[in-house]
């Protein structure tokens, strides 16, 4: 992967929460669900390599963009939010991040929007990861959660038959092995 050094002040993390910010404080515990994602891709930057650690903390304050009113396009917040990034002129890796987060692919076929998140790509990494793991363990009002205690608030929040309540069903294998991907790095112990 080539460095993320930021090339504009979206791509910090103080640019990217100051956007997150004026987009999503009027959303309540959103803004306090974002915080704390934030601050676990900070504690979990040391499972990514040094250049890629700015990039994991930016995409953490703008993963939920996508939920402010005045971007919502599809209704499917990480493709609004991508969207958004995308016509601001964002790193195109901070883009992809911010569409396949916490397993979006999921969701997207949820909604018929498979078509719509693939033109951007999904990689593959530790980034990724990383920023699906910070995102599963903290809680909407950005309580620090474990894993399975964080999957059991999304299924209780979310009625049996939503999309998003089926989209995470499905997804809980892809998302544990990420966080236990990111933890096994953090803790050094082998996958």
């Amino acid at each position: 992967m080539p460095s993320s050094a930021p090339e504009s002040p979206l791509e910090s993390p103080q640019g990217a929460a100051g956007l997150a910010q004026s987009l999503l404080t009027p959303l309540g515990d959103r803004w306090l669900h974002t915080q704390g994602v934030a601050e676990r891709a900070r504690e979990l930057s040391r499972s990514v390599p040094e250049q890629d650690r700015e990039l994991l903390v930016a995409a953490a304050w703008l993963h939920d963009i996508g939920y402010a009113p005045q971007l919502r396009d599809s209704g499917f917040h990480p493709l609004d939010g991508a969207r958004h990034l995308a016509s601001l002129g964002a790193d195109g890796r901070l883009v992809r991040l911010v569409a396949h987060h916490s397993g979006a692919v999921y969701e997207a076929e949820q909604r018929g929007l498979s078509a719509e998140l693939a033109v951007y790509e999904r990689e593959e990494s530790a980034v990724l990861d990383a920023l699906t793991c910070a995102d599963m363990t903290t809680g909407p009002t950005g309580r620090r959660l474990g894993f399975t205690e964080r999957i059991d608030e999304i299924l209780t929040r979310y009625a049996p038959g939503s999309e998003v309540h089926e989209a995470i069903s499905t997804a809980v294998p892809y998302l544990a092995a990420a966080v236990a991907r990111t933890d096994a790095v953090m803790t050094g112990q082998p996958m």
